[in-house]
């Protein structure tokens, strides 16, 4: 392999340099402010070679094909996502790590893997680069969930997702061992050359496959009715590492199901179909109705995550060019709000407990006008509110689905939006409801407002401008994403 061939890979290879760069600096001196230093310079490394990496590309073809891994703008896109989205969670945890007691050195090394993990995925172009990648992704969150060892929730979701990541994988294995025994290929794009060309033993043999793939696939996802972990994991789990699972993860995993599942025309067969419609109707319904009984912030946010996959799936049944942007337009916007939103549960928190109740949030306007105006923004967005990238990211599904007349799943997208609503301003209203024992009519209660710890105020600024900005001029990152996806087509 020549430097040449390298170049496309450095994302990747500096992910992977900065995990070993953090592990040899924990064994010579122990301390968090270096370990988070040489994590965000791994990160900001990586992502300052995207564009030479995108432009080592093959000229005319702008892809790079290794056995396992090929590498377009679509994967260099998804992972410039995942990085940031790396380099941010980084800074909010550096903060919320702070109030605990012990070291926490290790937590950004399992960061860096999840992420390193989350890159292969959307970079996969074989299943041995699909499994390694998942698994990269879930061992190392199955250490992040249980990361406060003193936290009883944590234990237990931890525990939960382990044993439910565990029953899931055995599923993905044997759908790829039923496909290779069919076809005798684990390459997407040569099952697909098979499948068009007739080469197969037994048709129905691959589909069964392809199912139980998608039943580990779902369980990511948490997609109804594989969404039971994700209630209590995004409870129990610290709350930086619950923007991780709700970012990362499923944009990882979902991007995969892009490139392997909707571009290879031959698999889109009816029983799949059916079974998408089946999963996109069942997500939304659940995740929102289920969403208007929580009392509890991150579980409210978790069956939220659940209905907007069910929203993603819309689009992803939409199949083409428009859907795939808009698939990417939404994830980039769900990123922003999913971030902002945790990012201000993690800076509530305290060393005793994260902020997840509704009681937390009662009065913050007057508290912390600024924080709350900021929750708020990201709240409105993720209820699809005008001015808003969540906004512009729901009209992009709806067209999506419009376009290849899919009306039932739109009505009930829209239906499930409106469901969405309550729940959302529920939290708002709690918001600016008078603090505890200042309730008494026509006094006023004044603001107090608190200073954000530095790193945490510049990230939540810098994502409710960009939440702003791309909901009122969303035509730039419109067409960079458009220029990306245009090497799957």
């Amino acid at each position: 392999m020549t430097t040449a061939n390298l170049l496309p890979l450095l994302p990747l290879l500096i992910t992977g340099l900065a995990v070993v760069v953090v592990m040899l600096a924990i064994a010579v001196h122990r301390d968090h402010r270096v370990s988070a230093s040489l994590t965000l310079l791994g990160f900001a490394a990586a992502l300052a070679t995207l564009p030479l990496a995108y432009h080592s590309l093959l000229p005319g073809r702008y892809v790079f094909i290794t056995p396992l891994l090929i590498i377009d703008g679509y994967s260099l896109y998804y992972t410039g996502l995942i990085l940031a989205t790396g380099f941010v969670v980084t800074l909010l945890s550096f903060g919320y790590l702070e109030k605990l007691p012990g070291k926490h050195d290790e937590y950004y090394l399992l960061l860096l893997l999840a992420s390193l993990g989350s890159a292969v995925l959307t970079a996969s172009a074989h299943f041995a680069s699909f499994f390694l990648g998942l698994e990269l992704l879930s061992v190392s969150l199955y250490a992040l969930i249980a990361y406060q060892r003193g936290s009883r929730l944590g234990i237990e979701a931890a525990l939960k997702y382990l044993i439910l990541a565990g029953v899931s994988s055995p599923f993905i294995l044997f759908g790829m061992a039923l496909i290779y025994a069919n076809l005798g290929t684990m390459e997407p794009q040569e099952i697909a050359i098979r499948l068009s060309m007739g080469v197969l033993a037994n048709m129905q043999l691959s589909l069964v496959g392809l199912v139980m793939i998608l039943v580990g696939v779902g369980f990511k996802l948490s997609l109804v009715p594989f969404h039971l972990w994700a209630p209590d994991v995004y409870e129990g789990a610290p709350a930086p590492v619950t923007a991780l699972i709700a970012t990362t993860s499923k944009g990882a995993v979902f991007a995969l199901l892009v490139r392997y599942f909707m571009l290879i025309d031959t698999f889109v067969a009816t029983p799949l179909i059916l079974i998408f419609t089946v999963l996109a109707i069942a997500s939304m319904f659940v995740g929102n109705l289920l969403g208007l009984l929580q009392h509890n912030v991150k579980r409210i946010l978790a069956y939220s995550s659940i209905s907007h996959m069910g929203y993603l799936l819309v689009a992803f049944l939409a199949s083409g060019r428009l859907a795939v942007t808009a698939i990417t337009f939404y994830i980039t916007a769900y990123f922003i709000t999913t971030l902002g939103a945790f990012g201000t549960i993690t800076v509530l928190s305290d060393r005793m407990r994260d902020a997840d109740t509704l009681e937390d949030y009662r009065g913050l306007a007057w508290r912390r006008p600024w924080l709350a105006a900021l929750f708020t923004a990201m709240l409105l967005s993720l209820a699809g509110i005008p001015l808003t990238a969540g906004f512009v990211g729901k009209f992009f599904l709806l067209t999506a689905g419009v376009s290849a007349n899919l009306w039932l799943l739109v009505i009930i997208l829209v239906i499930n939006s409106a469901i969405g609503l309550f729940y959302y301003l529920r939290i708002v209203l709690t918001m600016y409801l008078a603090p505890e024992g200042q309730e008494a009519a026509g006094t006023p209660v004044p603001p107090r407002p608190q200073p954000l710890p530095l790193a945490a105020g510049i990230v939540l600024g810098a994502l409710v401008l960009l939440l702003v900005w791309f909901g009122v001029y969303p035509a730039q990152l419109i067409d960079l994403i458009d220029q990306m996806v245009a090497s799957l087509f």
